[in-house]
């Protein structure tokens, strides 16, 4: 059985600010779930905290991602920290914070090889300077820039663009209407879209897997947004729009990907306390964590 290591990286430098003078909730996800005892029911060890820098909102259109030099800071200093997990074996479970750790997760995993990303969202996360004039939170960006796509200082650190192939991607969940699905089916990355697994949740998951757990990867990361939950289950996100999954269906998802001896570790990202100030999603979201991970 795999040693489960809970890891706390509550970033929110890649969302915008959601009022003047007002910094995005996200950042209280880890502590959120750990009021859930959720290390206790996972019977996981402790991996302490990855602190970011500040969270700076000033930004105006043209600057680019904004927060980007933190970003990079905080992309070197997480990955360190997966480094030594997973070289050890350990399974991290990795509490966030916005999308854009994720550029920290796989700049980790490629500085060991060729692994591959299953991306559960409700969005693509696939806005880039080829398809829009609005590139600026890195959080709406995220496998765009794991991908090689956008500014170098967020794409090549340590010369490793791209942290993860095109063809080595299976993005699982979005909504049926999201603006980059034609451009990722052209690109040839996996796609299914919240329709195909309202339908059947455990193929979806096995036909991820039969890319995911080719030969030519030495294993495969998992990152799930909250938002990939309808609103009716999961409202406290930053972008809760209509048509999303089910619990039961993300939890036969993840279930299913999770159980692969070939995945490595599992990041929770978007969920905004501040928009749950009875805790209801964040029971929700500690159930889910330990269903999927505890037989």
């Amino acid at each position: 059985m795999r040693k489960v290591v809970l890891l706390d990286a509550p970033s929110n430098l890649g969302l915008r600010p959601p009022a003047p003078g007002t910094i995005p909730g996200c950042y209280k996800l880890a502590g959120a779930l750990r009021d859930q005892r959720l290390l206790e029911r996972l019977s996981a060890s402790e991996g302490g905290v990855v602190v970011p820098p500040r969270y700076r909102g000033e930004w105006k259109q043209g600057d680019g991602v904004f927060n980007a030099q933190a970003i990079a800071e905080y992309t070197r200093r997480l990955a360190d920290r997966l480094d030594g997990h997973v070289r050890a074996g350990e399974f991290p479970v990795v509490l966030g914070g916005d999308c854009s750790i994720l550029l920290g997760s796989m700049l980790a995993l490629r500085r060991m090889g060729r692994y591959g990303l299953a991306f559960i969202d409700g969005h693509s996360d696939f806005r880039h300077p080829g398809n829009s004039s609005g590139v600026g939170a890195a959080a709406g960006e995220d496998l765009a820039l794991v991908t090689g796509r956008g500014q170098s200082d967020l794409t090549n650190l340590g010369g490793l663009s791209p942290y993860v192939r095109d063809g080595d991607v299976s993005v699982l969940g979005i909504r049926d209407y999201d603006e980059c699905r034609d451009e990722l089916a052209a690109l040839k990355i996996q796609l299914a879209v919240a329709e195909d697994i309202r339908h059947d949740a455990e193929e979806v998951a096995r036909e991820a897997l039969r890319r995911l757990e080719s030969m030519e990867l030495s294993g495969f990361w998992v990152h799930m947004d909250a938002d990939v939950l309808d609103p009716s289950v999961m409202p406290a996100v930053d972008s809760p729009d209509p048509n999303g999954l089910t619990i039961d269906e993300v939890r036969r998802l993840l279930r299913t990907l999770v159980a692969s001896p070939r995945c490595v570790g599992l990041q929770l990202t978007i969920y905004d306390p501040d928009l749950d100030p009875e805790a209801r999603c964040a029971r929700v979201l500690a159930d889910l964590i330990e269903h999927v991970l505890v037989a």
